[in-house]
């Protein structure tokens, strides 16, 4: 079923009705700048209204000089009732008492035709009504305003209030009623004197505009791009960009310094600007407070505060944590695998005096948090993550460890092996000589004779996941900081005839230094039982590379960075009245917001990603670099994507053949690409009927120009990015972002908990060089007499192992109030037939998925998603209930 985010009322004309409000914004539009006809484009003109008086109606002659006959409109504005108490309250009640809560203004679509300039407003006061949060104000209207294609509002309070939507009666016929969906915080006016404007929900290109609003348009996006000066207020709207200087303290430790991210040296998108003074001991970073500014209308909804906001992250987990210390030292190991199973059985019991801070952490993740059953005492306990819930020995194998790379946390970096010998393209000067240790007899004898590498290669049966080069440099600085360790490391997998992947061989690399040579070596899973341990190292450290990559660039980078700049740019460039802006505007949801977060707990210097992820300090500079070397708008297209990995050749008639035929990511992704990719196309076609439209459209023009200039302004000279110059170019930049937002991070997000809530499967730090790098015989004799004992002291302390699975816990989950693409449609889509029907072929579509995918995860020829044990591949289902479930795709990055 299709739900409508905010009521919706729409007008129904009736010959029998004489009100201004039924013309139709775009046939005054078209009057007065068009000739009689149908409208540019072929679309029919909307039938004009007109506002007979009953005598004329009934034959009743009237002069021509009679005096022009007022109506009665009556505005009725649904708002939030305010949840809290403040100091000015009392003056405000006194408003509310005396019929003056907010003064509003109708603005017609209307030129007056006396003067050729705006007609003038009608203006009146809404008072509270006796239905809790409802406000009504009568107004008397000139029978030849117009259409009615704007209201301002002035709220007289001293606090910010949330407007829902404005409804507008003309008379007493309900049948008469136009709504405009607000959804916004209209701020006070002791704040800002500036009445916000709300525009009809009718959506029209620039050069459609109705004059009579043309002017409101450009000076609503003046205000929305402010000046670029002065720190931003709480109550603010102002979109403006910024690079990522922010995530150190130098004023509290200079050990927190963090270098700018954003410009020559480190390239990376753009955030938004706050306007923070600078610190005292560093000028190039900004000062850091709590909450950080994001535009008023990106904040969190309350029922999202609740189950996500800076408690969660700051004061939930720290207060938890302290409280662990005296427990769990942060250096101390697991003493074996049967004490990493307690935490989701019996789990970690907690002291008594602590429960205060217990009960602030039992509120936003309940799962975690547990009271023994008869007691009042708490017990840290974790839920059982699917896959250890299926297969609790699963992660151990080789054929989990390759299978998840197809259809686990990430599964967008294999790629196609198609060059051999493999050499690395860094500078053998610096990093010592480029030739790898994965030579051609080793991954022959692993493929026990069945066929040479270059037969392999020609049938392309060899495939890699190569964190060689990308971390190599990273390699010796990361090794200087506390209790982690590093390597490049190559894996390479072969396609075996069931369509399943095996891991073939593992490389690890130390580079050179001014003390000691390069090291590498190849690993594989040997006849014996040293080869065999060796093996489960090196696995343990390629995990590791993958979840940092994962965590940094997969997500956070891929999605959450890069997506900032898209709405930004949107909210400054397109006005709300603008398809393109009504297409997008779902799709940011919460976005904002969650990255100031991010950029306050999770990116920070010494927060949750540096002290439980090896990169450390080094984790943004690194991510980074990958957006330097990697990162292309072009290739975040899932198709493109999985031509450049060579997982995928374009056919002839334009149809994609996977190199893995099963593929679960692939196979489910290019379903949901193919529904946005359509909806996009039914939308574009709708409103632009020409490329002209197109290469017209000023602010379509600025906003793609904007993106690529500012809010990725260190790739802003790249050849990959599209021209906006065509609907078809339209189309795929519209799908591009609506993908990545969607179907990309809930592929990457939303599985966190059920692969790495067992930390082992997903280790997020190796804290010990494998033995034979040093072949130093203490650590050997160790290795040889305790390879379980050696695992579990590499692997993440018990610290760090409960910070990241509470982190991954609340990362996995899904809000009460979260918005399911295809479930909800905006009021705008609605208002116009096609459209409408356009959206509803698109949810239809996103159901079917739903019954595809469950078909593909029970069909046993799909080894890669059905078997013993195995986790069917649910990230990329459409829709899901609230909490942990690993399924749902939001139409926005709102966690």
């Amino acid at each position: 079923m299709i739900r409508l985010k905010q009521p919706l009322v729409l007008s129904a004309q009736s010959g029998n009705v004489a009100s201004p409000l039924f013309a139709t914004a775009a046939a005054a539009s078209s009057q007065q700048r068009r000739a009689p006809g149908p409208r540019a484009g072929g679309r029919v003109r909307a039938r004009r209204i007109s506002c007979a008086s009953t005598e004329e109606a009934v034959g009743v002659s009237t002069s021509v000089t009679t005096k022009e006959r007022n109506l009665t409109v009556t505005a009725i504005v649904t708002a939030q009732k305010p949840t809290s108490m403040y100091i000015s309250r009392g003056l405000d009640d006194l408003q509310d008492l005396m019929g003056k809560t907010l003064l509003l203004e109708l603005v017609s679509s209307e030129l007056d035709p006396r003067t050729g300039r705006e007609r003038e407003k009608v203006k009146g006061f809404a008072h509270m009504t006796l239905e809790e949060g409802k406000y009504e104000a009568k107004m008397s209207v000139p029978e030849s305003f117009g259409p009615v294609g704007a209201v301002l509002v002035e709220n007289e309070h001293h606090r910010e209030m949330f407007i829902k939507d404005i409804k507008l009666i003309t008379g007493d016929d309900e049948s008469t009623a136009i709504t405009f969906d607000v959804a916004s915080w209209v701020h006070s006016k002791f704040d800002n004197p500036e009445p916000r404007v709300f525009f009809t929900i009718k959506s029209y290109l620039p050069s459609q505009t109705p004059p009579g609003i043309e002017a409101l348009r450009k000076k609503e996006l003046e205000t929305l791009r402010g000046d670029g000066q002065g720190q931003r207020k709480f109550h603010e709207r102002i979109y403006d960009y910024d690079t990522y200087n922010d995530l150190g303290d130098p004023d509290k430790n200079i050990d927190h310094k963090r270098p700018v991210i954003g410009g020559k040296e480190l390239p990376y998108p753009r955030r938004c600007r706050t306007g923070r003074p600078k610190t005292i001991a560093d000028p190039e970073t900004e000062t850091r407070s709590s909450p950080v500014y994001v535009p008023r209308d990106e904040q969190f909804s309350d029922i999202k505060g609740m189950t996500f906001s800076a408690t969660t992250l700051r004061s939930g987990l720290h207060a938890i944590l302290p409280a662990l210390s005296p427990l769990l030292n942060n250096t101390r190991c697991f003493p074996h695998f049967p004490a990493i199973d307690a935490l989701y059985s019996d789990g970690i019991p907690l002291p008594v005096d602590a429960s205060a801070s217990f009960n602030i952490i039992n509120d936003v993740i309940p799962r975690v948090v547990q009271m023994i059953e008869d007691t009042t005492d708490h017990v840290l306990r974790f839920e059982v993550p699917h896959m250890v819930e299926r297969d609790r020995f699963s992660w151990f194998r080789d054929e989990e460890f390759a299978r998840q790379t197809l259809a686990g946390l990430n599964p967008i970096c294999i790629r196609l092996l198609t060059e051999f010998p493999i050499v690395s393209k860094l500078d053998p000067a610096v990093y010592g000589p480029p030739e790898s240790a994965l030579t051609k007899e080793l991954l022959e004898k692993m493929m026990n004779g069945l066929m040479t590498v270059e037969e392999a290669l020609q049938k392309k049966r060899l495939f890699m996941l190569d964190y060689h080069d990308v971390f190599l440099p990273y390699v010796h600085k990361v090794r200087e900081l506390p209790d982690r360790t590093l390597y490049g490391s190559r894996t390479v997998f072969f396609l075996g005839d069931e369509g399943t992947l095996m891991p073939l061989a593992i490389e690890l690399t130390r580079p050179q230094s001014p003390t000691k040579p390069q090291w590498k070596c190849a690993f594989t899973h040997g006849p014996d039982a040293t080869e065999s341990w060796l093996w489960k190292l090196a696995k343990a450290h390629v995990l590791t590379h993958d979840t940092g990559y994962h965590q940094l660039v997969s997500h956070w980078l891929r999605t959450h960075a890069s997506v900032e700049p898209y709405i930004i740019a949107t909210n400054r460039q397109l006005s709300r009245m603008h398809p393109v802006h009504r297409l997008l505007h779902p799709h940011f949801r919460y976005t904002m917001e969650i990255n100031a977060l991010a950029r306050e707990s999770l990116i920070n210097a010494d927060g949750i990603i540096e002290e439980a992820f090896w990169p450390g300090r080094y984790s943004i500079e690194l991510c980074s670099v990958a957006y330097d070397a990697t990162w292309q708008f072009n290739t975040e297209a899932l198709p493109e994507d999985l031509i450049s990995r060579g997982l995928a050749v374009r056919q002839d008639d334009g149809e994609l053949e996977l190199t893995i035929k099963d593929y679960p990511y692939a196979n489910d992704g290019l379903l949901i690409w193919n529904c946005i990719e359509q909806w996009a196309s039914d939308y574009v076609t709708f409103y632009y009927k020409s490329n002209e439209d197109v290469t017209n459209d000023q602010e379509l023009q600025a906003w793609w120009e904007e993106v690529r200039t500012k809010g990725h302004a260190d790739k802003k000279d790249e050849p990959w990015w599209p021209a906006c110059d065509s609907k078809d170019n339209l189309v795929q930049i519209l799908s591009v972002i609506m993908w990545v937002t969607s179907g990309h991070h809930a592929a990457v997000n939303f599985g966190q908990y059920h692969y790495g809530g067992y930390f082992p499967n997903r280790p997020t730090v190796v804290r010990k060089n494998i033995p034979v790098e040093e072949n130093r015989d203490d650590e050997m004799k160790k290795f040889m007499a305790r390879p379980e004992e050696v695992l579990l002291q590499s692997l993440p302390s018990q610290m760090q192992a409960i910070k990241v699975m509470a982190t991954l816990d609340i990362l996995s989950s899904h809000s009460p109030d979260e918005e399911y693409m295809g479930e909800y449609a905006e009021p705008a889509w609605l208002a116009e037939p096609m459209v409408k029907a356009a959206f509803e072929k698109f949810s239809g579509r996103l159901k079917e998925v739903e019954g595809t995918i469950d078909e593909r995860n029970n069909n046993p020829e799909n080894k890669n998603r059905c078997g013993a044990g195995i986790v069917p591949y649910e990230l990329l289902k459409p829709f899901s209930e609230p909490g942990v479930t690993g399924r749902g795709i939001p139409n926005s990055i709102s966690i």
